[in-house]
């Protein structure tokens, strides 16, 4: 019988030796605050430091046509060569905006797609 009690209270040491991390917390509150308050502030520190953008950066897919009239004045680059293209390049899918520069003998039309659309298969269908 006098094994027993000296076996509980090696039991009872052991349970006494053995702190969890929460019951330290409990028992100290002011080392409690401090490691909360330094990890809200290494917290807003990081989050301070991120780089986050406003307007992420986007490249659309864009397809440049080139067409050229030697002799042509800017009017009749519009008119007869400009406007026919933009009309025909109006019916392909996915366009977003259609954009021309005319000048003397030459004209430039920048077609720009949705962002889903793949840039080979709209180059295809240019």
């Amino acid at each position: 019988m006098n094994d027993q009690p000296k076996q509980e209270s090696n039991s009872s040491k052991t349970s006494k030796q053995r702190h969890s991390i929460s019951e330290l917390f409990i028992n100290r509150p002011i080392t409690t605050t401090l490691v909360m308050v330094g990890i809200v502030l290494f917290g807003f520190i990081g989050y301070e430091s991120l780089p986050v953008s406003d307007l992420p950066t986007v490249d659309y897919p864009t397809i440049n046509v080139s067409a050229s009239l030697p002799g042509a004045n800017p009017e009749t680059m519009a008119a007869s060569v400009a406007t026919p293209l933009e009309r025909q390049f109006s019916g392909i899918a996915g366009i977003d905006s259609i954009n021309s520069t005319n000048s003397q003998g030459s004209t430039s039309i920048t077609l720009q797609f949705n962002l889903s659309r793949n840039i080979d298969a709209a180059a295809q269908d240019v």
